[in-house]
C-alpha cells in the first residue's frame, strides 16, 4: 500500500527521458505530471548532506532530471531542456507543452548556490521562467528562510525528500526584485589596488569583457565587475567576520561539516575580529562614513546619504532575512513611516532597504521582537564612492559570499553602484516571511500612484543592464571548488 502511494506521488514530479535527453525515442504519455521538477544539487554543500540528497533524489525521480552542480552547469541544462521542449511543442507534443507550463526548479545548496540559479534563470530569459524552491544546505540559509523553507539542513531520507516535493507542489509563486551591481576600479601598474583574483570574488560578481567600444561599462584602463544579488550587499565589520569564516573554512574544510558547529565558529570569529568590541579593535578609519561617500537616487537625482560616524557596517537588504534569519529593518510604526517617508519592506516593490550597525551588540537587538538596525534610507539605486583615505582595503559581502576589497592608493576612485534590475519567481510555503506589495494580506495591496521611482533609461542603458552574467558570461575556472558556493 505504501509503495503504491509513493509511486503515485512521485509520478507527479517525473519527467520522461525523451524530454531530458535529445535523441531519445518519443513515448506516449500515460500520465501528465502535475508538478514536473528539475533538481540542481550542490553535492559539496552541507558536509556530506548534498551528496546524500543527490542519491535520494535520483532514486525517487528520473536520474536525468537531477543534476550535480559540480558536474553540470545549470545554464547549459536549462538551455538544452527548453530547446527540446520548444521543438516538441512544434510537433504538437501535448506532454512537452504541459511540462513547460508546469515546470518548477529545486536548488539545494547555500545562498550562493541559490543566487547562481536565480541569475541563470534571469539571464536566459526563458519563454516561461520556472519558479524556484530552495533547499537549505548552507550556514545562513537566508533565501530558504525568507520563503518558508526553513534554515536547518533537511533530512536526506526518501520520506523527507517526498515531503519536500509535496510542499513544492502546493507552494505559491512570489515575485522578488533582483539587483544589478557594478564595481569599477582603475587598473594601476602597482600598489594595493591590484586586480582582485577572480577566485577571490563571489561567483555572482565577476569580470566581463568588452562587447562594444560604446559600452560605457567597459572603460579602458579600468577593471569592471558586474553581477546580481537577491538578498543583500553588505560592507564593513560584518563582512570582515564573514571573510574570516570563509578563509578558515577554505583552509580546514573538514572542520565545517556540521551546521551548529559552523555557527559556533562564526560567533567565535566575531569576537576575535573585534566585532563585539568594535570601538577598541576597529580603527575609526574603517567606519563607513570615513571609507566612502554614499549616494541614493531620489527623483532622478543623486543625493548624499548622511551616515553617522559610529556606523561600522552597512547593509543593503532586499529580503527580511540576514545572518541566518534576522530582520535588520524591523517593523517601523505608522508614525515613523509617515515622518520619514518610508514604506513597509516588500520584496517586489523595486526598493531596497539600507540599514547601518555600530557593532555586534547593536546587531543583537535584532533578537528582540521589535529590534532593528539604524534605518538609513530606501532607494532603487545606491552608489558608494571610495577615494584615497586612511584604509587600503575594506570587506564586502554579496548574498553570503565575502571578499577583501582593495581601496584607492592614489587620487582615483573605486565605485560600487547598485540598481534595480528586474524580477524572478520564487516558490513560497505558508510559513513565508517575505511580503509582496500585491498580496492582499499585506498592509498595502496595490502600488500608489507615482511610487515607482525608476527613471526612464535610454536603449543604450538598457543594453548595458540586460544581463547579470550568470548564464553565458560566467564560467567556473577548472580549479574552482563548487563547495565555496555554500
Amino acid at each position: 500500500m505504501g509503495d503504491a502511494i509513493s509511486d503515485k506521488t512521485l509520478k507527479d514530479f517525473y519527467i520522461p527521458d525523451y524530454i531530458l535527453t535529445p535523441g531519445s525515442e518519443v513515448s506516449n504519455a500515460s500520465h501528465i505530471p502535475t508538478c514536473p521538477v528539475i533538481v540542481f544539487i550542490n553535492s559539496k554543500s552541507g558536509g556530506q548532506l548534498g551528496g546524500e540528497l543527490l542519491v535520494t533524489y535520483r532514486a525517487l525521480l528520473n536520474k536525468n532530471q537531477v543534476f550535480d552542480l559540480g558536474e553540470m552547469a545549470p545554464d547549459k541544462v536549462l538551455h538544452q531542456l527548453y530547446l527540446t521542449l520548444e521543438a516538441l511543442k512544434c510537433s504538437k507534443d501535448y506532454l512537452a507543452a504541459e511540462i513547460q507550463k508546469r515546470l518548477k526548479i529545486i536548488v539545494a545548496g547555500g545562498d550562493g548556490t541559490a543566487s547562481w540559479l536565480l541569475g541563470v534563470v534571469c539571464d536566459l530569459k526563458l519563454p516561461q521562467p520556472p519558479p524556484i524552491a530552495t533547499v537549505p544546505l548552507g550556514t545562513g540559509n537566508n533565501l530558504p528562510f525568507s520563503f518558508g523553507w526553513g534554515k536547518k539542513n533537511p533530512g536526506t531520507d526518501p520520506h523527507s525528500v517526498e515531503s519536500f516535493l509535496n510542499q513544492v507542489k502546493t507552494a505559491k509563486e512570489m515575485k522578488i526584485d533582483s539587483w544589478h551591481i557594478i564595481m569599477r576600479m582603475k587598473a594601476p601598474k602597482e600598489g594595493a589596488c591590484d586586480p582582485i583574483a577572480p577566485l577571490e570574488l563571489p561567483h555572482s560578481l565577476h569580470a566581463f569583457h568588452r562587447v562594444l567600444q560604446t559600452d560605457k561599462l567597459n572603460m579602458e584602463g579600468y577593471h569592471t565587475f558586474r553581477g546580481g544579488f537577491w538578498n543583500y550587499f553588505s560592507m564593513g565589520m560584518d563582512a570582515q567576520v564573514s571573510y574570516a569564516f570563509h578563509s578558515e573554512r577554505k583552509l580546514h574544510p573538514e572542520k565545517f561539516k556540521n551546521q551548529l558547529a559552523n555557527q559556533s565558529t562564526y560567533l567565535k570569529l566575531g569576537c576575535t575580529q573585534g566585532w563585539f568590541c568594535a570601538s577598541l579593535f576597529h580603527p575609526s578609519s574603517r567606519n563607513i562614513a570615513q571609507l566612502t561617500k554614499v549616494k541614493i537616487m531620489k527623483q532622478g537625482e543623486w543625493e548624499d546619504l548622511c551616515i553617522a560616524r559610529s556606523i561600522r557596517s552597512i547593509v543593503c537588504l532586499n529580503l527580511p532575512s540576514f545572518s541566518g534569519g534576522l530582520n535588520p529593518w524591523g517593523t517601523p510604526n505608522k508614525k515613523k513611516l509617515h515622518d520619514r517617508d518610508l514604506t513597509p519592506p516588500y520584496v517586489d516593490d523595486g526598493q531596497i532597504e539600507i540599514v547601518g550597525f555600530r557593532n555586534a551588540w547593536h546587531g543583537l537587538v535584532l533578537l528582540s521582537p521589535s529590534g532593528h538596525g539604524t534605518r538609513l534610507a530606501q532607494a532603487n539605486r545606491i552608489r558608494f564612492e571610495f577615494h584615497k583615505g586612511a584604509a587600503d582595503h575594506t570587506f564586502m559581502r554579496l548574498d553570503g559570499e565575502p571578499w577583501k576589497q582593495p581601496l584607492p592608493v592614489d587620487d582615483d576612485t573605486v565605485v560600487v553602484e547598485i540598481s534595480h534590475f528586474g524580477q524572478v519567481s520564487m516558490l513560497a510555503t505558508p510559513h513565508c516571511r517575505s511580503k509582496s506589495i500585491y498580496d492582499p494580506s499585506s498592509p498595502v495591496s496595490h502600488q500608489e500612484e507615482g511610487e515607482d521611482s525608476s527613471i526612464e533609461e535610454t536603449m543604450e542603458d538598457f543594453e548595458e543592464r540586460k544581463k547579470l552574467g550568470a548564464a553565458d558570461t560566467f564560467k567556473f575556472p577548472d580549479e574552482f571548488d563548487v563547495a565555496h558556493l555554500s
